[in-house]
């Protein structure tokens, strides 16, 4: 299989913070120049500037602000594309309470085997995973946590697998247990956030704005940890993997928006289709409507099925129609992992 392009996410070592701090300034400087011009346009109903426009106003800066010429290019760019995306004539303007960020573009960094280099500037990053010298990387940035750590983000193109695991596998995600698969296999929901629901209350109510920092920062990391070990056991042992197009974002509005977002189901997706891709597999979204109701074994909607609201409370039901006694979520499992493979069969591109 053809390579793939993951980006890498390196922290960078305390020692760098100045240098990247003074960048950040003055790519801050660059932002609110832009957003300024085009708020004066904006005013006086001329058209909207685009990032090339602003390239060209800002163009001979480098030297003025010690920046190189593509971080201003990219910033400019960054901003009419932000603008477009949010509908806004002009945005927020970036000041000392904005988090860190300095964009680079492709080939302006390199790797030497312990640091990356960056205008004639070794960064040293804490770890490393695998990296080659001579590796080429795409554009990227630094950027800052609500910490103060600096971290380097690159594109790195990664070989695939040249055969994929031989394990086929559907999944349904929920909230008390994050992922059922059609295996009969169930990974536990671990609720990071609930358990420090109360450490982080105290924090808040004393206002000590380092330490709720703290808490956030790590419920943050062991979650992802979490999703990276249980998504890379999926995408080891299983060549298809079929997840149920339920959305994060439209259940993050409702009353259950807290636990789905602990839950991490959107960053478990993203580690999955990336990991199977890897793996040499396939990862397929199949629509998850009836996944509940439908029997796994007949395919048929069976009138003793759980429906509605009061149905969600049913967790194992039998089928009336062949008398197959389910559980709930490996049911629906199962019925996405069937749904998965017709789609495919007709010609469905996977991700």
């Amino acid at each position: 299989m053809e390579p793939v392009q993951l980006r890498y996410k390196f922290r960078l070592r305390d020692k760098h913070r100045a240098e990247l701090k003074r960048q950040s300034r003055a790519v801050n400087f660059v932002w609110n120049f832009c957003n300024q011009t085009q708020r004066t346009a904006a005013r006086s109903s001329r058209k909207w500037l685009s990032g090339y426009d602003l390239e060209k106003l800002a163009a001979g800066t480098s030297k003025d602000l010690d920046l190189h010429a593509h971080t201003i290019a990219k910033t400019c760019s960054q901003y009419a594309r932000s603008r477009e995306q949010q509908k806004r004539r002009w945005l927020r303007w970036r000041g000392t309470k904005s988090l860190g960020w300095v964009p680079f573009n492709t080939g302006h960094v390199t790797f030497d085997g312990k640091a990356f280099v960056f205008r004639g500037v070794r960064y040293e990053p804490m770890h490393l995973r695998g990296l080659l010298p001579g590796a080429k990387f795409g554009a990227g940035s630094f950027s800052a946590d609500s910490r103060g750590r600096w971290y380097i983000n690159v594109p790195v193109e990664v070989e695939c697998a040249a055969a994929a695991p031989t394990g086929e596998v559907g999944i349904d995600l929920g909230l008390k247990t994050l992922a059922t698969l059609s295996n009969g296999e169930v990974v536990a929901t671990p609720s990071f956030y609930r358990k420090s629901e109360a450490p982080l209350a105290t924090a808040q109510r004393a206002r000590k704005s380092k330490r709720t920092r703290t808490i956030h920062t790590k419920v943050r990391n062991r979650r992802k940890d979490f999703l990276h070990q249980a998504s890379a056991k999926i995408a080891r042992e299983n060549g298809l993997i079929i997840v149920g197009d339920v959305s994060p974002s439209k259940i993050a509005k409702t009353r259950m928006g807290k636990s789905s977002l602990d839950a991490g189901w959107a960053d478990f997706k993203t580690m999955l289709s990336y990991k199977s891709m890897r793996n040499g597999g396939t990862f397929f979204e199949v629509a998850e409507a009836y996944s509940t109701q439908a029997c796994s074994t007949c395919g048929t909607l069976p009138a003793s099925r759980p429906r509605g609201i009061a149905g969600l409370r049913i967790r194992e039901w039998a089928c009336s129609e062949c008398g197959a006694v389910h559980d709930r979520d490996v049911n629906a499992a199962r019925n996405i992992l069937r749904a998965g493979r017709r789609a495919l069969d007709g010609g469905a591109h996977a991700a």
